[in-house]
């Protein structure tokens, strides 16, 4: 017997198709409500920084539905795998759980992460002839433009300052999203 009243249930999707297949159902399914947290992120590439956008829960999202009424409708959305269950048994996520999410994502759909980086922090080298190298950040200069790194080079430590653009720091977005949690 399926449960006659709605509740949140977590839907897994093709990879990078959470937002398509979330906005297909709420588009398409008039008694489903999704609920879909994104990213938006800059990252050192050998381009430069670029912006990414990444679903929070990357293959999830959560619906809202009435299984009764909806269930065969969702199971069966394009981009869908599966609606999430453990042992055959459908399980509902609370009202208070999907409160909680929308409350760290401050009310948005897209929430943007600022990686940053800190004194302390090991970190690799994206370009340039020391590029695949690691050190460590000793501090940084003028805002967040250039740092400076202590790292082992021919036997020898030493301070090199560059550009923080061609840094990769070990830090990433969710990494700093679960830390603002904290």
């Amino acid at each position: 017997m399926l449960p006659d009243q709605p509740a949140w249930y977590v839907i897994h999707t093709k990879p990078k198709c959470e937002h398509l297949a979330a906005a297909m159902m709420m588009s398409g399914l008039p008694d489903v409500e999704t609920y879909c947290p994104r990213i938006r992120f800059q990252r050192n590439t050998r381009r430069g920084k670029i912006w990414f956008l990444e679903a929070l829960f990357p293959s999830y999202f959560f619906a809202r539905f009435v299984p009764a009424n909806s269930l065969r409708a969702v199971r069966y959305s394009q981009n869908v795998i599966r609606i999430v269950d453990f042992g055959d048994q459908m399980v509902d996520v609370p009202d208070e759980v999907i409160q909680m999410l929308r409350d760290e994502m401050e009310g948005q759909d897209v929430k943007e992460v600022h990686v940053g980086m800190h004194i302390g922090d090991t970190v690799e080298f994206t370009e340039g002839p020391m590029r695949g190298l690691k050190g460590i950040v000793n501090s940084i200069q003028d805002g967040n433009e250039r740092v400076k790194i202590l790292m082992e080079f021919l036997g020898r430590e030493s301070l090199v300052e560059v550009d923080s653009s061609k840094l990769l720091t070990e830090h990433t977005p969710r990494t700093v999203l679960a830390e603002k949690a904290r």
